[in-house]
């Protein structure tokens, strides 16, 4: 039976399951976004190809990291598209959904704000947030997140989410889709893929340059590949 408002804001599982959204989110955002700001800041890197594959192994394996220890807990999402996702395919309620987001986004935040008491002011360039690249129109970045975020969202679906998916492959399936991800999506948007992760950064950073592409682009994308995942792959009849 489905919990309702009050069943939930009481429940110790929901705010142990938020808990560990927050402190998934936050270890996301220094790991990633950390690795952005050092091999950017401090070694002064521009966007060679070595930098490219550092920064998409750094978020990869970070998130695959952070989903295997949170998936019992809170399911692992650790990205507000993701969540949305569920959201919208009756995965989860829309209380515990609001409070995962709020979480997410608060742990974004001082994740970003703990690298500004660890890395130098001079070297902080930007705190890893996110932009378009050069000649990157906002319509191709716009693209770019969707399709960027429907990958990520439909092999959650697959992996973790279909009961007769591979579970035990998810968090390294997920990592690695989030690896690929960004060595297509770098160069063009950062690779977002996740409100979060743009948020928390530009914030603390005050880096508001089309931001809003990097909360529509993945919220549609992960809904449409929710969606799609759910009504037509989920509940097949065989």
């Amino acid at each position: 039976m489905a919990f309702t408002v009050t069943q939930e804001l009481s429940s110790p599982g929901t705010w142990r399951a938020t808990l560990a959204e927050f402190i998934a989110t936050l270890l996301f955002i220094f790991l990633g976004a950390g690795t952005v700001v050092v091999t950017g800041g401090i070694m002064n890197e521009g966007l060679t190809s070595a930098r490219l594959v550092a920064i998409a192994f750094a978020h990869g394996l970070a998130i695959a990291i952070l989903v295997a220890a949170t998936a019992k807990i809170s399911g692992g999402h650790i990205n507000p598209a993701v969540t949305f996702g569920a959201l919208v395919t009756g995965k989860i309620s829309l209380t515990k959904a609001v409070m995962y987001v709020v979480a997410q986004l608060v742990g974004a935040v001082v994740g970003a704000w703990l690298l500004t008491g660890v890395i130098p002011a001079a070297a902080q360039s930007g705190l890893g947030a996110h932009g378009l690249g050069p000649n990157i129109t906002v319509g191709g970045g716009l693209v770019a997140e969707i399709v960027l975020t429907f990958a990520l969202v439909f092999v959650i679906f697959a992996v973790a989410m279909d009961p007769k998916g591979l579970g035990h492959l998810a968090p390294p399936a997920i990592g690695f889709t989030v690896l690929v991800d960004h060595l297509a999506g770098v160069p063009i948007t950062g690779a977002s893929m996740n409100p979060a992760r743009s948020f928390g950064p530009a914030l603390v950073a005050g880096l508001w340059g089309n931001h809003w592409i990097y909360w529509i682009g993945p919220l549609i994308g992960g809904a449409l590949a929710a969606l799609i995942y759910e009504f037509i792959f989920l509940r097949r009849k065989d």
